[in-house]
């Protein structure tokens, strides 16, 4: 082994590798490429740091000057980027190399200018390196080895393309390792696509998974999980634990929950920046906080020196997400705790995971109350606080103290300091059921009355803790609860009655000045009729509908029978008219249905704006139609002319005509006394291309015999115009 290389070692305390540690630095794999997997916590990172270090050194000891940098580490997240980083700068710290980090979420000109300064390890994630390659900011000519760490969540995260580019642009002759926790078939074609001649390294730990992880699968009622979580934190009172959620809302939550009931908290989530996620993660290590709720951006290769417990608040999604979370404790050689909890109905959901991950788990209850408080009794009497001696500064204090109470005074005073520190346990329910059991019979009992009701804001959930604080009693104790508007109910055990009477005094005062008054017999709790309704008494039959009133000028008689109706008389036996004629009591309309009148030819609009029809000559008659349909009188029916207004006093002339092409007119009249405007109309002054030697739609056709000419071959017809020459 290099010699600064085992310095750093020895300083940080190593005196024996992990199993996956001294399998990649054996000196027959110096030149290879590796495909490692190895339990979670077996020190990888320090596995890969040994291997490529003999790549990167040679012969000698020390980096030279920083250029292009030599290595390049891809983590999958950036928090394991971050680890990754640090590990490599005290491993390489003697050997003088510069390690340099290019995540997302930091600022990308400080990356450049970094890079350009120079480094000889770089440990960056898949999209941030992707783009400073692409923008020339890194220079891999002089890469020799790459390793993918977690190669296995890269390709989950959906980094496949990154990678395989990633790769492609590094040297075709440097080494590539791989380390993953478990090998599936995408990872395994990777490797054959991009190392040559890996060898492939498996531990032996890797048979039995997390040995030094203790497994709890604790089942709870669905209301009490937080509850829950609650008092495992409180029973274990690790130093530091892990709470993972399935989404951000949970994380959220349960940060907000954890904090008011007294615990330090940090979140971790995908939704905060990078300097938060740094920040909550330097608060664990250096004991700033106690708690981090996560989502499973904190399941891969987060290390935590004095993380200790790893609670599930939800069932993970699959069994290696299961075992990535519970690997964040019982590392390199520390034993830790991994508690799920369980809801009656998630236990089948459960049992799969586990068995999938082929865990040993233990099914139990999660802690009581009572239990927390025993186990606080225990840290109390373990505390070195006894044995150590009294400070020199305050032994007047304490010789005062002794002098002015007793010992029991003294003792009691330690024990609610101590408690003071801690957040109070909870009380939960029976685990194992998703429906409640029906409850027994409750016994002989004596009813109890409370000044105070649904005007003032009380609730069974609130009247039962106050009640079992005052007045000394558990919830088995007490009976019904009937809220009524200015004061409430209470049923109590006739056992614990004296009790509850000698726990609140004389006074019988409870909080906000409320008075509990015993009663002598139970009280009348039957419902009434509701005041102030608008309805009244139910009627026992249904009433009979009085008769309806007859008709104007008509007599109606119940008994009578009806008379029959008349027949409507048939078409033979009456004229049509007399048949279709309308009823009596409902006249009809002599007008047709659905008949409009319309208005004559003449008295149209014209929908033309822009044409105008010519004049009709003087004395000249208007030209009939070929097909004139006869008038009642047997005359035919004239067309109708719309004719201009004359205005009075004025003769008409009509607009001289634009100067045009001359056109030459059918018959015998030159064409140069003739010149006429253009149509109007755009459509009317060409003949369509398709139609240009065409004859019959068919192209090239030959006209028929004594057939009018078409296309092409056509006389031009005359436009239409607004004007006639004079």
């Amino acid at each position: 082994m290099i010699q600064t290389i085992a310095d750093a070692l020895a300083q940080k305390g190593y005196d024996t590798l992990t199993a996956v540690q001294e399998a990649v630095s054996a000196p027959a794999l110096v030149d290879a490429d590796l495909l490692v997997s190895a339990q979670t916590g077996s020190g990888k990172t320090v596995g890969f740091g040994l291997a490529i270090a003999p790549t990167l050194l040679g012969d000698t000891d020390r980096f030279g000057p920083a250029g292009a940098p030599l290595a390049l580490i891809i983590a999958p997240t950036r928090e394991l980027a971050m680890q990754v980083s640090r590990e490599l700068t005290w491993l390489y710290g003697n050997a003088g190399a510069i390690v340099t980090t290019c995540v997302g979420g930091m600022d990308t000109r400080t990356e450049r200018r970094m890079l350009d300064r120079g480094a000889h390890v770089v440990v960056a994630t898949p999209g941030r390196l992707c783009d400073h390659i692409k923008r020339n900011n890194i220079k891999l000519h002089d890469l020799r080895a790459v390793v993918l760490d977690e190669a296995d969540e890269m390709l989950d995260l959906g980094f496949r393309d990154e990678l395989e580019f990633i790769l492609s642009e590094a040297p075709e002759d440097r080494r590539t390792l791989m380390f993953s926790a478990t090998v599936p078939a995408a990872i395994a074609k990777l490797a054959k696509s991009y190392q040559r001649n890996a060898q492939r390294v498996e531990t032996v730990g890797e048979s039995k998974q997390h040995s030094d992880i203790e497994y709890r699968a604790l089942t709870v009622h669905p209301r009490d999980t937080e509850n829950a979580i609650i008092n495992v934190l409180r029973f274990y009172e690790a130093k530091n634990a892990i709470v993972f959620c399935n989404t951000r809302a949970a994380v959220a939550r349960l940060t907000s929950r954890f904090t008011n009931r007294g615990f330090s908290v940090v979140a971790l989530s995908g939704e905060l920046t990078q300097s938060e996620r740094t920040n909550a993660l330097q608060s664990l290590r250096d004991g700033r906080a106690r708690v981090c709720i996560a989502t499973d951006v904190a399941a891969r290769g987060i290390d935590l020196p004095n993380l200790e417990l790893v609670i599930h608040a939800d069932l993970p999604s699959n069994s290696d997400t299961l075992l990535h979370r519970s690997g964040r404790t019982g590392r390199a050689g520390r034993k830790g705790v991994s508690a799920l909890i369980v809801p009656a109905k998630m236990r089948s959901k459960a049992n799969r995971l586990i068995g999938g991950a082929k865990l040993k788990v233990e099914w139990a209850a999660p802690p009581s109350a009572s239990e927390v408080n025993a186990a606080d009794e225990e840290r109390l009497l373990a505390d070195a606080a006894w044995t150590d001696p009294v400070p020199e500064d305050a032994q007047d204090f304490v010789a005062n103290l002794v002098t002015q109470f007793s010992p029991e005074q003294l003792a009691t005073a330690f024990v609610n300091l101590y408690r003071a520190r801690q957040s109070a346990p909870e009380e939960l329910g029976e685990a194992g059921a998703v429906d409640d059991k029906p409850r027994a019979a409750f016994g002989p009992s004596v009813w109890f009355s409370v000044s105070t009701g649904r005007n003032d804001g009380a609730e069974p959930r609130t009247l039962l803790p106050m009640l079992c604080r005052l007045g000394d009693l558990t919830k088995d104790d007490i009976g019904a609860i009937r809220i009524q508007p200015s004061h409430s109910f209470v049923e109590i055990l006739a056992s614990s009655a004296p009790r509850f009477v000698n726990a609140l005094g004389a006074e019988m005062k409870v909080e906000s000045g409320a008075v509990v008054t015993q009663l002598d017999s139970p009280p009348n709790l039957e419902r009434g009729p509701k005041p102030g309704g608008k309805r009244g008494p139910k009627p026992a039959g249904r009433l009979e509908r009085a008769p309806r009133p007859p008709r104007e000028n008509q007599t109606y008689d119940p008994e009578a029978p009806s008379a029959p109706r008349k027949p409507r008389p048939t078409p033979e036996e009456a004229p049509v008219a007399e048949v279709m004629a309308p009823r009596p009591d409902k006249p009809r309309s002599d007008k047709p249905k659905f008949e409009k009148p319309r208005a004559s030819k003449g008295e149209r609009p014209s929908k033309s704006h822009k044409t105008e029809r010519s004049p009709m000559k003087p004395g000249a008659a208007p030209k009939p139609k070929s097909n004139p349909k006869p008038e009642a009188d047997g005359k035919p029916k004239a067309k109708a002319v719309w004719k201009k207004e004359k205005p009075a006093g004025d003769t008409y002339e009509p607009r001289k005509p634009k100067a045009g092409k001359p056109f030459k007119p059918k018959g015998d009249a030159p064409a140069a006394e003739k010149t006429y405007q253009r149509a109007a109309d755009p459509s009317k002054r060409f003949t369509p291309p398709n139609k240009i030697g065409n004859q019959g739609g068919k192209p090239n056709a030959r006209p028929k015999p004594g057939g009018k000419p078409k296309g092409g071959d056509a006389t031009p017809k005359r436009a239409k115009s607004s004007f006639r020459p004079k």
